[in-house]
């Protein structure tokens, strides 16, 4: 069938929509390499404000807790996530809808009311107890709480795509859970498993909101170091944060839609 081509004005405003969404970043990675001190001119190429970045003490400690935060809650939301998923493809149709609004209240509650709940959680918490004083594991209680739906509702996409036979199938070949689990349910579910982490990893690495309202003196994150700097200005060294933030949530994006498109090749080619 001879495929029809889009209206030109359609392709105007793809062209004029995606301008507007990363003409702001590529300002940033611009000005990110000025040769001076300015956030209005830029007068030549340098790499003087990435060099000094690796001097600066205070950016290399919040680059750290930025990196053990993503890491940490993006695995932990990853096992608890596809649990979640897992049991909603087990029991979907079972008047689950309740469950469903819970796990959708996350996404769509504002960070700020977010932020705010699970600040005065902890600290009641540690006033009342003593525990779970605001640091570093209360910003990773807190990235995990509003990472696992998106990782659970990507499993339970995942699942609802298979074939309902295979599991039966497997059964009948005589696999008990824990080979069913590790020859056929991880295999099965690891596009979505990668998804899953990359996804997770970028909202905890770029989030601000949250991580200010539960972080202590000594857990400060990139987001929030950033935010500290400007109150004096925008400076190249800022641009070169914010270059060296979206270069790190690019590859993340990059490597989990490589893996996503070879395992949709490869299980095209086996059909």
């Amino acid at each position: 069938m001879r495929q029809r081509r889009a209206h030109p004005a359609f392709a105007v405003f793809w062209w004029l929509t995606l301008l507007f969404l990363y003409l702001p970043l590529a300002v940033v990675v611009l000005f990110s390499f000025n040769a001076i001190n300015s956030a209005a001119t830029f007068a030549g190429f340098s790499l003087r404000w990435y060099t000094s970045l690796f001097g600066n003490d205070a950016v290399i400690h919040a680059f750290y807790n930025s990196m053990v935060l993503a890491l940490s809650s993006s695995v932990i939301a990853l096992v608890l996530g596809t649990f979640l998923g897992y049991g909603l493809y087990r029991h979907r149709g079972r008047r689950m809808g309740w469950l469903i609004i819970l796990i959708y209240l996350p996404i769509v509650m504002p960070d700020v009311v977010f932020g705010i709940s699970d600040m005065a959680f902890f600290v009641r918490l540690n006033s009342t107890f003593g525990i779970l004083k605001p640091g570093m594991l209360t910003m990773i209680i807190s990235h995990v709480t509003f990472e696992l739906p998106f990782v659970a509702l990507l499993i339970y996409a995942r699942f609802v795509s298979l074939d309902a036979a295979l599991f039966d199938a497997s059964k009948d070949l005589y696999a008990g859970p824990v080979k069913r689990a590790l020859y056929f349910v991880i295999p099965a579910i690891k596009p979505a498993l990668v998804a899953g982490f990359f996804l997770a990893f970028t909202l905890s690495f770029d989030d601000f909101v949250i991580s200010f309202f539960t972080s202590g003196p000594e857990s400060a994150t990139l987001p929030i170091y950033i935010w500290g700097a400007i109150r004096r200005g925008i400076s190249p060294d800022i641009n070169a944060i914010g270059a060296l933030m979206i270069a790190a949530v690019l590859i993340a994006a990059l490597v989990s839609l490589i893996f996503t498109l070879k395992s949709r090749k490869r299980e095209g080619s086996l059909n």
